[in-house]
Formats: C-alpha cells, structure tokens, sequence
C-alpha cells in the first residue's frame, strides 16, 4: 500500500482565452471547456477582439459557470478609424450585461459576467510603428479606453507588443485605472517598470519557447501577488503542442514551467494566482462549480 501523501493538484485559471476562435481552428469549444474542466481547469476568462461581440460571446458561453468575460477593441486598422463612434458603443455594451439586461445575468450571485475591459492597448508588431498606420488614433483608442474602464469601474487588459515604452508612458498617465499587461513578451526591465505602475504580468505559451529567455527570467521576478498565467488561446501552444491550436486546457503547461522557474510548489502558486484573480478581476474560482 502507497504511504506517501497524496500531491494536492494545482488550481488552475486561464485568464486570457478567445473561445469564439476555437471553432475556425477546428475545436469545438463547449466540448473542449468539458474536457478542460474534468482535466481540472478551475475558471477561465473569455476575451473579445472584435467590436460588438460580447452579446454573443455571453449568450454562447455563459451556460459554463466557470467562465467570466471582457471586453475591449484591440487596434485594428477599423477600430481605430471608427474609435469615436465604437467606446461609446463598447459602454453601452458592457452596461446592458453587468445591468443584467444583457443575453445572461450572472450565473453566481455577486459575481457580474464582465469582470474586465480588454483587451486593447498597442501593437508596433503589426501596425510598424514607423508612422505608416494610424499611431495618434491608435493611442487615442488605448486611452479612451483606459478612462472608460475608470468609468465603469473595471480592470484593463492591456496587450501591448514592440511597443514598452509608450505603453508605459500611457498607463503611467492614467495612474486610477489598474489592470494586467497580458501574454507578456518582455525581459525583467519592462517588467519592473509595469510592476511599479500596479499592474499585473500574465504569461503566456510562449514563456515556454526556447527564443524566450527574457520572458522566463521576468517570470522569476514577478512578485508572487501579481502574477497571473493564461493561454491566449487559440494562440501560442506551450513547446509540447507547438504548431496545434491552443486551447485552456493546456495552460496546465504554463502553470508547471512557472512553478519550475520561479522554485515554488505548484499547488502553492495554484493557490496564490487564484488570489489574484478574485484581487484583480472580483471573480473566484474554486474549481467546485458545475462546468
């Protein structure tokens, strides 16, 4: 008979998923939360990309309790062109679902289905940032929505790729907003300068790759209380599933690496980034509730 004591699992949270893109990339993505929750995915978080997507996205998904949303305008070339006509929109998006008037109340009393505004933020990555593409427009879609979640009342999730700097300067002005720079791609510099602002990391697959050196020495510097881990979904597969489609269920990849590289039991930092999510985003996840 086996005396050793039984290893508690850890509690695992992906904080940054798009489930609506599951499908295109050939999951489907209710039976894909179903196995990801029996596997022992406590919660995750659903996050928009495209402009009016949130009734959908609740009205789909919100039948599985362990799921919360946010929701935000990333800076496509559209959403910048149109940023004055869509935050407007965007709030009175967010406010029919956390009034209840929305596709779904909240499935837990208590606990609204937005939990966030996101994500938006920069992306020199894609746009150059060589003056090329819209930048004044771009920034002025990040700030705008940096004071609607202040309105509201909300955290932010902020992507923001080849473009530290800037993001920084922008979120230091905006100093009552608070939030999480999500699928961090930065070295331990960026990441202490975000930390001094308040924010949280969060990591993603690609903390897995072996080009990523930086990414997982800021992993090891991130305090226990800000850290956060996700999948950004049907991005990034950790190294194991690289070139499939990610899904949430393979964040349980990210939260090992991380215990590795930070030298901290896994069910410990299970435990703590649960803490943090129920700090940061008002919403905690047990892993008790029904799928």
């Amino acid at each position: 008979m086996d005396s050793q004591p039984r290893v508690k699992p850890p509690l695992l949270i992906d904080t940054h998923a798009h489930l609506a893109l599951l499908e295109k990339r050939g999951l489907d993505p209710h039976k894909t939360l179903e196995e990801a929750f029996a596997a022992g995915l406590a919660g995750l978080i659903d996050i928009s990309l495209e402009p009016g997507d949130l009734p959908g996205r609740v009205r789909e998904f919100s039948r599985h309790s362990r799921v919360r949303f946010a929701s935000g305008l990333w800076p496509h070339a559209a959403s910048i062109a149109g940023r004055r006509e869509l935050v407007p929109a965007l709030e009175r998006e967010i406010r029919s679902v956390l009034s209840g008037g929305g596709p779904a109340g909240s499935p837990v009393a208590g606990e609204p289905l937005v939990c966030a505004l996101g994500e938006f933020g920069l992306d020199h990555h894609y746009d150059g940032g060589d003056g090329g593409p819209d930048l004044a427009g771009e920034r002025e879609l990040m700030e705008a929505q940096l004071d609607l979640a202040e309105k509201l009342g909300l955290p932010v999730i902020i992507h923001s790729r080849d473009a530290p700097g800037e993001t920084a300067e922008i979120l230091a002005a905006h100093g009552g907003a608070r939030g999480v720079v999500h699928c961090f791609s930065y070295g331990p510099e960026e990441a202490r300068t975000f930390l001094d602002l308040g924010y949280f990391i969060s990591f993603a697959g690609n903390l897995t790759y072996k080009n990523a050196p930086n990414i997982r020495e800021a992993c090891r510097i991130v305090p226990p209380d800000r850290l956060l881990l996700e999948t950004d979904c049907p991005y990034l597969a950790p190294a194991p599933f690289r070139g499939k489609p990610a899904h949430p269920g393979m964040v349980a990849e990210n939260y090992k690496l991380a215990a590795e590289l930070r030298g901290e039991p896994p069910e410990e930092m299970g435990a703590r980034i649960a803490k943090n999510v129920e700090a940061l985003f008002g919403t905690a996840f047990s892993g008790n509730a029904r799928a």
